[in-house]
């Protein structure tokens, strides 16, 4: 826990891919906690910053947009996670411009007087967010639980699979970081009320 000047609680949630992040963010937003979503963001830079699309095509021999100009999502991230040195690249330019747009958000909540905000970021860790927040939330499962998960989820073989999982933090890794973890094994039931206790804990904090 690094608590920050700013009076509103920032909230860093995340996992891995497969371990049912995201479930806990709708948890949360039904819940009426402001939640800002890094994957949407890394969608909507597209369009706010539109010189990120010159960047990937001079950066990447293969063009992966369609007629429109938007980004074959798909098979762009394919060709991503066959080759570390390709993701690191594509990274280095989108990382910076998400960053920007997670931090102006933030401070738009802070503007409305918003007790908590959470900041749902798969790579949050790997990106370095988490040292802005307040308090790191990961949500945990076992290798097993999040191999047979994103297999089934994405319609991967197992080693494409592998390669998903291996491209970010281990969620051991994370879990040892964390100032809480959610166990995300078993029910929604069982999730959901550690959810609720992690963050009757912050509130009062």
């Amino acid at each position: 826990m690094v608590l920050n000047s700013s009076s509103m609680i920032k909230v860093g949630l995340t996992g891995g891919i497969g371990s049912g992040k995201s479930t806990v963010s709708r948890m949360l937003k039904k819940n009426g906690i402001k939640v800002i979503d890094a994957d949407i963001i890394a969608r909507k830079v597209f369009q706010i910053y539109p010189c990120i699309t010159g960047e990937i095509k001079d950066t990447f021999d293969v063009n992966f947009f369609d007629g429109n100009n938007n980004l074959k999502r798909k098979e762009f991230g394919k060709y991503l996670f066959d080759s570390n040195i390709r993701r690191k690249k594509y990274e280095h330019i989108i990382i910076p411009y998400i960053k920007k747009e997670i931090f102006k958000e933030f401070y738009e909540y802070e503007k409305q007087n918003e007790k908590i905000c959470v900041l749902d970021a798969p790579t949050l860790i790997e990106n370095g967010l988490h040292k802005h927040m307040d308090f790191l939330v990961v949500v945990w499962v076992d290798k097993g639980t999040q191999l047979k998960r994103v297999m089934k989820r994405d319609n991967l073989n197992r080693e494409d699979s592998i390669k998903r999982i291996e491209a970010q933090i281990s969620l051991d890794k994370k879990k040892a970081m964390a100032d809480f973890v959610i166990d995300n094994r078993f029910s929604l039931e069982k999730t959901e009320k550690q959810v609720e206790n992690i963050f009757d804990t912050i509130y009062t904090t």
